[in-house]
């Protein structure tokens, strides 16, 4: 897709969150009124048909797309948390990413097995948080996964896509 209008209000942090990163900041696709609908309405164009009754974000940036394109999709919306941020009975997956060991959890009653869902997240880069997040949410039997971002970082040497099943849908608005 590569909508120039993302790109052109996409910023890049040098050496964020340390030395060598150049880290996609999404916050100002966020703040900007256009890019949020741009975004919002091109992931509804591509789920629209797919039958999505649950839209899982991942903390904390997957949350604000993933909220708005849960509303048009008129599906729900589930959190997968850090440790210790959802009060009731929680299922988990730990994993590793780049800069060391993290866990996420979704509640026990968030997703059952008629459920069609569809994981959403701002970057994909080595994938290690959204196969993470994947993993969690196959122990509930969905019906289907789908798995979206808004970028995907095709750099040498991240091969995101490749942590994953072969037969998963991954979808990204923008790829660099």
């Amino acid at each position: 897709m590569n909508n120039e209008y993302l790109l052109k209000h996409l910023r890049n942090v040098p050496d964020f969150p340390i030395p060598g990163i150049q880290f996609k900041d999404v916050s100002t696709l966020y703040k900007h009124p256009k890019c949020l609908r741009i975004m919002v309405n091109e992931l509804y164009e591509m789920y629209k048909n797919k039958g999505i009754t649950k839209v899982v974000g991942i903390e904390s940036r997957g949350f604000v797309v993933g909220a708005a394109l849960a509303y048009k999709l008129g599906a729900g919306f589930v959190m997968a948390r850090k440790p210790g941020k959802l009060p009731a009975e929680t299922r988990k997956e730990s994993y590793m990413k780049e800069y060391g060991k993290d866990t996420i959890e979704i509640h026990t009653d968030a997703i059952t097995d008629k459920d069609v869902v569809l994981l959403h997240d701002d970057l994909l880069a080595t994938g290690g948080s959204m196969l993470a997040a994947y993993n969690l949410v196959q122990q509930f039997n969905p019906k289907l996964t789908f798995i979206n971002f808004i970028i995907e970082l095709t750099i040498e040497g991240l091969h995101g896509r490749a942590v994953f099943p072969e037969d998963v849908d991954i979808t990204t608005l923008l790829k660099i």
